[in-house]
C-alpha cells in the first residue's frame, strides 16, 4: 500500500481516479454548457460565438461520454452532481454554476441524462428549449412538457427528470446553514487570494458575466472591497468582516419585486420609493440570519449606509448627523464603480471605466470619500484590467495590468491585439506603455477607450 492513498490497482484506486476525472471533466462540462446557454441568450444562433460555444459543448460532451458512456447531471440542494460525483464550487466557476443551477430549477429540472450517440444538433435543440422554458413561469408539469418537446424534436439521447421529492421543511434550515457556511468559506478564499495575488483577482472582475447581474455584482464588490481594504491597511480579520459585509451589501434587493429591480427605462415615484427601501430591507434580512451564527452587525451597517453618501444626501435619509463606517465608504466606492461599468437591463451600454473613475473623483455630488476613491484609482489604475484602448499607433490593445509605478498611472501594461491596419491578433503581445525609446519618447500612448465588440474582440479570449 502506498502512503497517503489506496493500493495500486484496487477498486478504491479506481474509484478515486474516476472521481478525479469526473470532478475535472464535470466542471469543464458545466462551464461549456453555461457558455452555450449564455451565448444563445445574447446572440442569434448564426453568431460565430454561439457556434463556437456549441462546438465546445459537443466536444466536451463527447469526451465525457467516451469515458463514462452516459452523463447524469443532477441537482441536490445547492450542489451539482455529475454521475454521482459532487462538483467542487470555486471562485472561478461561481457565476457558471450558479447560473446553470438557476436555469435548471426555473425549468423544473432535477436531472439531465445524456447518452452515447448524442449529436451536436440535439445539444443545440436542448440548449434552445432550456432557455425557452427557463423564461416561463414554474409549474409542476413544466419538466414533462420540456421532455415532450425534446421527444417531438427528435432528441432521443437527452432526457430530463423532475427533482427528487424531499422533506422541504427539514431541508430548508439545513440548506440555509450550509449557505451561510459556504459564503463564509468563499469570503475567506477571496481574502486569501487577494493577499496572495491581488492583481489577478481584481482583474477577473473586469471579465464579468452580464446574466446573473446581482450575484456577479456582489462577488465583484466583495473582491474590489477586500483589495481596497488591504490597500488602506486593514488587518486580515478586518478584511474578512469587510468581505462578508460587501457580499451582502445588496441582500435587501431580494425583497424588491423583480419588475421594479429589472425595469427598463425610468422608475415611477412609487417604484423609486420601493427601490430606496432595499438598504433597510437588507438589515432585516441579515438580522434573520442571527440563528446561523453571530449577528452580522457590520454587514447590517454597510447594507444600511452604502447609498447614504458622505454628506448624507443619499438614502435612507439620516435623522441626525453621523459618520459613515469606513467599511460603508469602501463598499460604496466598489459598488458604484462596478455598477456603472456593468451592462444591465436598464443600462445596455456600460460606461467606460476611465470615465467612471473621473466622475467619482471630480464630482462631489456622487458622495464618495475622496481618500477611498484615490486609493481605489491607485489600486486598479485609471484603466482597469480588460479595458479596450486605441493607441496613437492605430493599434487596439487590452489593458493587461496597472503600472506598479503610480506616477505612470496613465501608462498601463497592455496586450496589443490588432495590427495598425486592423487585423486581429491572438494572443498578441505585451507592451509597457511607460517604457521610453532611445530618444526618450514613449513609442505608444493611449488615445481613447473603446468598445472591443466594434473590432470583433472578445476580451475573455485573452484572459484564460
Amino acid at each position: 500500500m502506498t502512503a497517503g492513498g489506496p493500493p495500486k490497482g484496487t477498486i478504491a484506486e479506481t474509484v478515486q481516479t474516476t472521481d478525479g476525472f469526473l470532478r475535472h471533466a464535470g466542471r469543464e462540462f458545466l462551464v461549456v454548457l453555461y457558455t452555450a446557454v449564455r451565448s444563445l441568450k445574447l446572440y442569434p444562433i448564426e453568431n460565430a460565438q454561439v457556434q463556437k460555444a456549441l462546438d465546445d459543448l459537443a466536444a466536451t460532451t463527447k469526451h465525457l461520454l467516451d469515458v463514462e458512456k452516459e452523463i447524469e447531471l443532477r441537482l441536490q440542494g445547492e450542489f451539482i452532481f455529475v454521475n454521482s460525483t459532487r462538483l467542487r464550487l470555486d471562485l472561478d466557476n461561481y457565476a457558471s454554476f450558479s447560473h446553470i443551477l438557476g436555469v435548471l430549477r426555473q425549468s423544473g429540472i432535477g436531472a439531465v441524462r445524456i447518452d452515447e450517440g448524442v449529436e451536436r444538433k440535439q445539444l443545440q435543440i436542448f440548449v434552445s428549449l432550456l432557455l425557452s422554458y427557463a423564461a416561463k413561469e414554474v409549474t409542476a408539469t413544466k419538466v414533462f412538457e420540456l421532455a415532450q418537446k425534446l421527444s417531438d424534436a427528435g432528441v432521443t439521447h437527452i432526457g430530463v427528470e423532475p427533482p427528487l421529492e424531499t422533506d422541504e421543511d427539514t431541508e430548508d434550515e439545513e440548506r440555509q446553514t450550509a449557505n451561510v457556511k459556504k459564503v463564509k468559506r468563499a469570503v475567506q478564499a477571496i481574502v486569501d487570494q487577494v493577499l496572495n495575488n491581488e492583481a489577478s483577482l481584481v482583474g477577473l472582475t473586469t471579465l464579468r458575466d452580464y446574466d446573473e447581474y446581482t450575484f456577479t455584482h456582489s462577488v465583484n464588490v466583495c473582491i474590489f472591497s477586500v483589495a481596497l481594504g488591504r490597500k488602506l491597511g486593514l488587518t486580515k480579520l478586518q478584511l474578512y468582516d469587510l468581505g462578508m459585509a460587501a457580499l451582502f451589501h445588496d441582500v435587501g434587493k431580494s425583497r424588491v419585486p423583480l419588475e421594479v429591480l429589472n425595469k427598463q427605462g425610468g422608475l415611477t415615484d412609487e417604484e423609486w420609493r420601493i427601490m430606496q427601501a432595499h438598504p433597510w430591507l437588507g438589515v432585516l434580512t441579515l438580522f434573520g440570519l442571527r440563528g446561523y451564527g453571530e449577528i452580522p452587525y457590520r454587514g447590517m451597517i454597510v447594507a444600511y449606509e452604502h447609498h447614504m453618501k458622505t454628506d448624507l444626501t443619499g438614502y435612507p435619509k439620516s435623522l441626525r448627523p453621523r459618520d459613515l463606517s469606513i467599511y460603508s465608504k469602501i463598499v460604496a466606492v466598489a459598488d458604484g464603480f462596478d455598477a456603472a461599468t456593468s451592462r444591465r437591463v436598464y443600462q445596455t451600454v456600460a460606461i467606460q471605466p476611465d470615465q467612471v473613475l473621473k466622475e467619482m473623483w471630480e464630482n462631489p455630488r456622487r458622495g464618495y470619500d475622496q481618500i477611498v476613491v484615490k486609493a481605489f484609482i491607485n489600486l486598479i489604475g485609471i484603466y482597469p484590467v480588460g479595458t479596450c484602448v486605441i493607441l496613437d499607433t492605430y493599434e487596439v490593445a487590452l489593458v493587461h495590468s496597472a503600472n506598479p509605478d503610480v506616477t505612470h498611472v496613465h501608462r498601463p501594461v497592455v496586450r496589443i491585439v490588432t495590427t495598425p491596419e486592423g487585423g486581429v491578433q491572438h494572443p498578441g503581445f505585451l507592451a509597457d506603455l511607460a517604457q521610453r525609446d532611445a530618444a526618450g519618447s514613449h513609442p505608444r500612448s493611449i488615445v481613447k477607450v473603446t468598445d472591443p465588440l466594434k473590432y470583433g474582440i472578445n476580451v475573455s479570449d485573452y484572459f484564460v
